[in-house]
């Protein structure tokens, strides 16, 4: 089986993002991945079209105001032309998202990330860990520190600058990483299959 090709369509108006965008490409290249990291603001042609040969795309942005970044919205809205041809249909999707603070309305922007990978009828995977730093016995420093399900959320200090990342966050992205990977491999294996 060749190995899955994995794209990170992300956007980091301060750093923090960036870092935690670096974290999935680690996570999903150690689980044998091919990735393209891919800034959508100022994407290229090329860059488009490595997002349409891509057989997973992992959305990521700062949370701003209750949602993604202006920059992110502009990407999806341009993905339109992707949408109208189903461009990116049954390809994966996951997300991850950073704030300031530890709630910071993330959920949102992952929801909205889980919409737009509707609309183009790909198939959304979510992070699969239990959550952590809820118990007497647990720590900051636990993979899920912040409890989402739906993708990898962070929280950075906003008087830090990127070096101010949480590790357990990078921790939990790298983990984001390595399952989009390893659920293409097995979506591609299973495609495989079929038309054997």
């Amino acid at each position: 089986m060749p190995a899955p090709v994995v794209s990170i369509a992300y956007h980091s108006g301060f750093g923090h993002t960036a870092v935690l965008a670096e974290a999935v490409r680690a996570g999903a290249a150690e689980a044998g991945a091919t990735v393209h990291l891919i800034n959508v603001d100022g994407i290229t042609e090329a860059q488009w079209e490595q997002l349409d040969a891509s057989d997973a795309i992992v959305f990521g942005s700062p949370t701003y105001m209750g949602t993604a970044s202006g920059a992110f919205h502009v990407f999806a809205e341009a993905t339109s032309a992707r949408w109208a041809t189903r461009a990116w249909q049954d390809k994966l999707a996951a997300g991850f998202t950073n704030s300031a603070s530890k709630s910071g309305d993330k959920l949102h922007t992952l929801q909205f990330f889980t919409v737009l990978a509707a609309q183009h009828g790909m198939t959304w995977v979510g992070l699969n860990l239990l959550p952590g730093w809820n118990s007497s016995t647990a720590s900051e420093n636990d993979l899920n520190r912040l409890g989402f399900f739906l993708g990898a959320a962070a929280q950075s200090n906003n008087d830090q600058g990127p070096e101010g990342v949480h590790k357990a966050d990078i921790g939990t992205a790298e983990h984001l990483g390595r399952r989009i990977a390893e659920q293409a491999r097995v979506t591609l294996a299973g495609r495989a299959a079929l038309s054997a």
